[in-house]
């Protein structure tokens, strides 16, 4: 299921899916108080940036991202960019929660002319575990498997919010010629509900949910954006650390923009990027609780600097990192990126220029092309192809 790029009727089917669930989680006055809040930006402050940097601003001068989007890519990026900077988190989480998530897929389904995803997803929740697993026949065994965690800061986020997302890389599997191609998408608990290292636990159990399915761990491909990716890196090197996991490594992993280092004077702002920094260290210090250093590398993978260690925790086919040129992120995970080169491994990066963080996950909603929507989970495609056969 590979559905065109979201238009602006989308845009208010979301509003209105959104509004009823801002009251009942967040309440009326609150949800009021913040709308006027930002009414100064998104009628004034916005609109007079956009049209300056867009129209008035010589092209050499502007963002590397302005230079490459769409005017309707730019209005989003720009109102993200604010959202993450000044909204709080408990707000929002609300954005990317199930009852809002849920029906906006729904609705773009409906607008299509689908009453049901082809792909079937089940609710996975047991004690511990909970998140959704996708298949092209819940019948058979698969004979590849995707894990995968969702960012969000640790705060916000919900492995709903991905669904289009995640069943447009199964049908895409599918297409480069898996025969039953599955995929899990972890639900873990957010921030300040719990903190590390409850959501690596988490990690653990998806992990082995999925290999009680499949059966070799030569067929799981872990992946995960932003957090997600920070969780899938903290989980690889638990199980480097510990022999009796050896041979229970995945095959791959596929990582898009990863939070590699929580807290870092590298993190920093960019003209084009929507992830703020300040932003970044509150989120990165609260899921790190007061009972960890922040600079534990099990915490903060980035601070593990030690080249065998990440040897013994590399899967068995290497790694794929994506990510683009002006994230606020981007310098640390290039330290990584250096630091596995130096080692006994498969790698393969691709950098998009002018690109911002997790733009592989955006733009299958903002490109304006189908070649756009796709560049990126393609890109993840070919490298499980290549890599996993």
């Amino acid at each position: 299921m590979i559905l065109n790029q979201i238009s602006y009727l989308d845009c208010l089917a979301f509003l209105v899916f959104l509004a009823p669930q801002l009251i009942i989680q967040v309440g009326l006055l609150t949800t009021i108080g913040w709308g006027l809040n930002a009414l100064p930006f998104l009628l004034l402050k916005m609109p007079c940036q956009l049209v300056v940097e867009r129209f008035f601003t010589r092209r050499e001068q502007q963002s590397p991202f302005v230079q490459r989007a769409s005017l309707f890519q730019d209005i989003v990026i720009r109102c993200v960019r604010y959202a993450f900077a000044y909204m709080p988190a408990y707000i929002g989480r609300v954005f990317f929660s199930k009852p809002v998530a849920l029906p906006f897929v729904r609705f773009r389904m409906f607008r299509h002319g689908l009453r049901k995803c082809p792909i079937p997803w089940v609710e996975v929740k047991r004690p511990g575990l909970s998140g959704i697993w996708l298949a092209h026949d819940q019948t058979k065994k698969p004979d590849v498997v995707i894990y995968y965690c969702h960012g969000g800061g640790f705060s916000m986020g919900s492995c709903y919010f991905y669904i289009e997302f995640l069943v447009a890389w199964v049908t895409l599997l599918k297409n480069a010629g898996y025969e039953n191609p599955a995929l899990f998408a972890l639900d873990y608990t957010l921030v300040p509900d719990a903190c590390y290292p409850t959501q690596v636990q988490q990690a653990f159990s998806g992990y082995e949910y999925v290999l009680s399915i499949v059966g070799e761990s030569s067929r799981i491909c872990v992946g995960g954006d932003s957090a997600g990716g920070t969780l899938i890196l903290s989980m690889l090197l638990y199980m480097g650390e510990h022999s009796d996991y050896k041979s229970r490594l995945p095959a791959l992993a596929t990582l898009i923009s990863p939070w590699v280092t929580l807290v870092s004077p590298k993190n920093r702002n960019t003209r084009s990027d929507y992830l703020n920094s300040d932003s970044l260290e509150l989120y990165g210090r609260q899921y790190a609780g007061t009972q960890v250093s922040i600079s534990d590398p099990m915490v903060s993978p980035g601070n593990c600097k030690d080249l065998d260690w990440w040897m013994r925790a590399s899967p068995k086919k290497g790694w794929y990192f994506q990510y683009g040129s002006e994230e606020v992120l981007g310098p640390e995970l290039r330290d990584l990126i250096t630091l596995l080169y130096n080692g006994d491994v498969e790698l393969d990066v691709s950098e998009e220029h002018g690109h911002v963080h997790a733009w592989p996950v955006a733009s299958l909603y903002l490109g304006e092309t189908r070649n756009e929507r796709l560049h990126g989970l393609q890109n993840l495609v070919g490298a499980i192809k290549r890599r996993m056969g």
